[in-house]
């Protein structure tokens, strides 16, 4: 059975309280360091032991933050997950930013694009399932980070497309539907429900709606 998320402790007060970084403000070069510091631990005990290996002391000693600190960036096991899901696929954002699928046609950079991050999702299975457990376990209160999230997620699969204008209403839904089979294929080959070469195939053929969805001169 997955370990459930931990609970929060009790917020220390009197002067040795830290604030909680505010969401919507930029971060202090300092807490931007303690952030990446945080999202690395998380990353590497994942990629040893998976979801249960992630544990919030554990993630705090490694990174060498206070645990309350720790909570303040990341309020539960669940949020710390999902954000080091959103910081993985940054990386690999840029890393297509600087090698863009060669394909012709806008269907089969995508398919291309998304293969990619799949591969580079199977080469660290254990990191890969605790990430998508945690977007499964997601409540309302990880809502921004999950939508954060489906945000980069939809920016990848937009640039792929290298669209001439803006995309359309009808392009847009596509781009929802091959993000949702993109997401459902991941989950199935961690299961073990499918294979390498139906994930290819899932994905090829859900991509075909980017022309479908074209707009006709």
């Amino acid at each position: 059975m997955p370990t459930p998320p931990q609970p929060r402790p009790k917020p220390r007060s009197g002067a040795g309280a830290l604030p909680a970084p505010s969401p919507a403000a930029p971060l202090t070069e300092r807490q931007e360091a303690r952030r990446r510091r945080i999202l690395h631990a998380s990353a590497q005990l994942a990629r040893r032991g998976g979801f249960d290996a992630v544990q919030m002391r554990e993630v705090a000693e490694s990174s060498n933050v206070a645990l309350g600190t720790l909570y303040r960036y990341f309020p539960s096991k669940v949020h710390l997950l999902v954000a080091t899901m959103q910081d993985q696929l940054q990386h690999m954002h840029a890393t297509l930013h600087r090698h863009p699928p060669e394909d012709t046609g806008a269907a089969a950079r995508v398919a291309a694009t998304l293969m990619r991050a799949f591969h580079a999702l199977q080469r660290e299975p254990q990191l890969a399932d605790a990430m998508v457990r945690a977007l499964n376990f997601a409540d309302r209160s990880v809502s921004p980070e999950v939508d954060r999230v489906s945000r980069l997620t939809t920016a990848i699969i937009l640039d792929a497309m290298d669209l001439p204008d803006p995309p359309t209403p009808e392009q847009l839904s596509a781009v929802r539907v091959i993000e949702h089979t993109w997401h459902s294929a991941l989950i199935t080959w961690l299961s073990g429900r499918a294979s390498i070469a139906q994930v290819k195939i899932d994905i090829e053929t859900v991509c075909k709606l980017i022309e479908a969805t074209a707009p006709r001169d």
